[in-house]
């Protein structure tokens, strides 16, 4: 008994003592002090940088943009987007898997439980010949693998890295989703925008054409102006029917994202009064911290060196111990009285002593698969990079552009003014106004079109800062 809790006190120590994966030390690469696009052209900024841990984006990101439909559409989706609750799902499999992992460290013990009814033509051992006899036996088996060389221990890692990188590709799930519905909320609200915009033009073209077939009964226009007015009115009206196309394609879409059919799915037309927020930066270094996507990319690394440990434990030898005791008898009677037990005790040691090859190859497989997983750790960073320069400077951009078109918009309504007087006082040709109307109802798109843009590079840019997400969110080994 002294010798049996011995062997087991060693087992236990090597058990939570030995481990054959590498160290693991996180990935190193190359971060910038500051973003290149960082500072903005002029005081009318749509981000700034953010100081250590005092401005950062808090909370639901969307509600930066002030706007309740938006608001209320983001909480549906967070509770019915399927995309979500599949990644959800996959978590919840992951954190599973942690569990079966971790069953590994306990012996398996059995029960079977057995009555048969025999007969016998000869004497058979127990002296009996010719007769009928019923046999009782409940045998109860155990054995143990213990974990010498930390095979389960790396396992149980393993899983445990792939159930948080599970969680964090959750998060990034739901973040791109969030993003995903600001985008086509926003270029539904654009729709809604342009829809006043061209039914005043397709007013406007209206009462011009009733304008120019009066003045052209009383002699004072040419037919060439009539139909010339006519072609700018119809024009505007197909720019006026085709809005209708986008904006249902948008609905629909917004549909799927918060989870209903797009039979039953409507979103009321309303002007859109959405300003541009103000967007906390903060260093590129901070983003390995706050995108979900890159957590995941790190946990897959640290997933793959937890491999490579078990891999490694193929060279060393398994020990198993067993184990069987129960009752044996030929009466229900005596079935469990002391003298029907019977136990028995063993251990088996195993060891390959030739594969040609094949552990030394399994190795360099799960090496080459880590330092796979590091490169698309590095890859996943640099595009964390670029997409945030990106967005950055976009919005510097369309900063400078949607000044600009404001500007041109302004020109454009003096041209406009301008025109119609010197038509009225019999200066110019009709065909200077409808060049007037042209210019202006562009350049008014165009202003649309450039804020729509400003909005979607704002939740792009909040997309690739990580949505306020931090890696910190992750559910620790002990939860899983």
């Amino acid at each position: 008994m002294n010798l049996a809790l011995l062997i087991t006190l060693m087992i236990t120590f090597l058990t939570f003592g030995c481990s054959l994966a590498p160290k693991y030390e996180r990935p190193a690469v190359q971060t910038s002090a500051a973003y290149k696009e960082e500072k903005p052209v002029d005081a009318k900024d749509q981000w700034k940088t953010a100081r250590p841990k005092d401005e950062a984006i808090k909370g639901p990101w969307w509600q930066l943009f002030d706007d309740p439909d938006l608001d209320a559409l983001e909480k549906k989706a967070a509770v019915s987007n399927q995309n979500i609750a599949s990644a959800s799902a996959m978590f919840l499999e992951a954190r599973a898997m942690v569990k079966e992992s971790r069953s590994q460290y306990f012996p398996t013990v059995t029960a079977s439980p057995n009555i048969t009814r025999s007969r016998v033509g000869a004497t058979n051992a127990l002296g009996q010949a010719g007769n009928t006899f019923t046999e009782y036996t409940l045998p109860f088996d155990a054995s143990w693998e213990p974990d010498l060389w930390g095979r389960v221990r790396n396992t149980v890692n393993s899983k445990v890295f792939a159930a948080q990188g599970a969680a964090a590709d959750l998060e990034n799930m739901r973040l791109s989703v969030q993003a995903e519905l600001a985008v086509d909320y926003y270029e539904l609200r654009n729709q809604d925008a342009l829809k006043p915009l061209l039914d005043a033009t397709v007013q406007s073209d209206s009462d011009t054409l009733k304008l120019m077939q009066v003045r052209y009964k009383a002699g004072l226009e040419s037919d060439q102006a009539v139909a010339m007015s006519e072609e700018q009115l119809k024009a505007a009206q197909v720019l006026d029917t085709n809005l209708g196309i986008l904006r249902a394609q948008y609905e629909h879409a917004i549909a799927v994202l918060v989870g209903e059919p797009s039979s039953s799915f409507s979103i009321p037309a309303t002007v859109m009064k959405t300003t541009l927020p103000v967007i906390p930066v903060g260093l590129p270094s901070q983003l390995l911290e706050r995108r979900p996507d890159i957590a995941s990319a790190e946990r897959a690394v640290a997933q793959a060196n937890a491999q490579i440990g078990v891999a490694r434990t193929a060279y060393f030898p398994d020990l198993t111990l067993s184990a069987a005791a129960g009752f044996e008898a030929l009466s229900l009677a005596d079935w469990f009285s002391w003298p029907s037990r019977f136990w028995a005790v063993g251990a088996g040691l195993s060891e390959t002593l030739f594969d040609a090859g094949l552990r030394r190859a399994t190795v360099a497989q799960y090496r080459a698969a880590y330092d796979q997983t590091v490169a698309n750790y590095r890859q996943t960073v640099l595009s964390a990079f670029q997409q945030a320069e990106d967005n950055l400077a976009a919005l510097r951009i369309l900063s400078q552009s949607s000044q600009q078109e404001n500007q041109a918009v302004q020109a454009a309504q003096r041209n406009l003014d301008e025109a119609t007087a010197r038509y009225k006082a019999g200066l110019d040709p009709y065909l200077n106004v409808l060049s007037a109307q042209v210019r202006l109802s562009d350049d008014q798109q165009t202003a649309l079109n450039l804020h729509l843009q400003q909005l979607v590079a704002s939740v792009q840019l909040i997309k690739a800062l990580g949505g306020g997400w931090e890696a910190s969110q992750l559910p620790p080994s002990k939860d899983m």
